[in-house]
């Protein structure tokens, strides 16, 4: 015996109100590339991009399928973005680099 599915309505989900503001976010040049091309390939504003992705990130769920997972590789390829997950608390900016060279203590020579 088959069984019996719901039929699928093609009422649009409930809208939901949010206020948006302006902000100004630094991100590596590479890593902003893919994520505008990723953007650009779901026919979407950046914003809406970063905003679905932090909501799974909240909701422990991953963002993206295999198909969009492929594209993201294709981009990083093309971006030559070689950075991954483990480099995210180890970023420095170049200006910084002087900073970080005279806090840490050079070796005399003996």
């Amino acid at each position: 015996m088959a069984q019996k599915t719901k039929p699928k309505t093609n009422t649009p989900p409930e809208r939901i109100l949010v206020e948006r503001i302006q902000t100004g976010v630094r991100l590596e040049k590479r890593l902003l590339k893919v994520l505008k091309g990723l953007a650009e390939y779901h026919d979407m504003t950046l914003g809406d991009l970063l905003e679905g992705i932090v909501l799974h990130a909240f909701d422990g769920r991953h963002p993206f399928g295999d198909e969009t997972r492929q594209r993201i590789a294709d981009l990083k390829r093309i971006y030559k973005l070689d950075l991954d997950a483990d480099a995210s608390h180890r970023l420095l900016e170049a200006e910084d680099r002087e900073t970080v060279a005279k806090q840490v203590p050079q070796q005399r020579k003996k």
